[in-house]
């Protein structure tokens, strides 16, 4: 079965921070564009970060560029989004996603809370 999982997510104040982890199985995720996105109340979602199959190149909204890392390991099928510096507008459900030419897999998310 092809499943996305998140996980790390969690309560945290601002200027701290949180690894979220993306564990893939039944397919390989080195061979998808592997996204992060997210989504907070009453708002639209919106992509975070990304990193291509090809090249491995990383792209980030203007909002975390700089704070927020996204990564892989090739080896656990895993991909992960290290978030420094957290604010509160940081709040929202977090999801991974996998796309390949027409296909895209979502995860459930994962419930980050900034908050003091």
């Amino acid at each position: 079965q092809v499943q996305l999982v998140e996980s790390g997510g969690g309560l945290v104040q601002p200027g701290g921070s949180l690894r979220l982890s993306c564990a893939a199985s039944g397919f390989t995720s080195s061979n998808y564009d592997m996204s992060w996105y997210r989504q907070a109340p009453g708002k639209e979602r919106e992509l975070v970060a990304a990193i291509l199959s090809i090249g491995g190149n990383r792209k980030y909204a203007d909002s975390v560029k700089g704070r927020f890392t996204i990564s892989r390991d090739t080896a656990k099928n895993t991909v992960y989004l290290q978030m420094n510096s957290l604010k509160l507008e940081d709040t929202a459900v977090y999801y991974c996603n996998a796309k390949r030419v027409i296909v895209n897999y979502w995860g459930k998310g994962t419930l980050v809370t900034v908050s003091s």
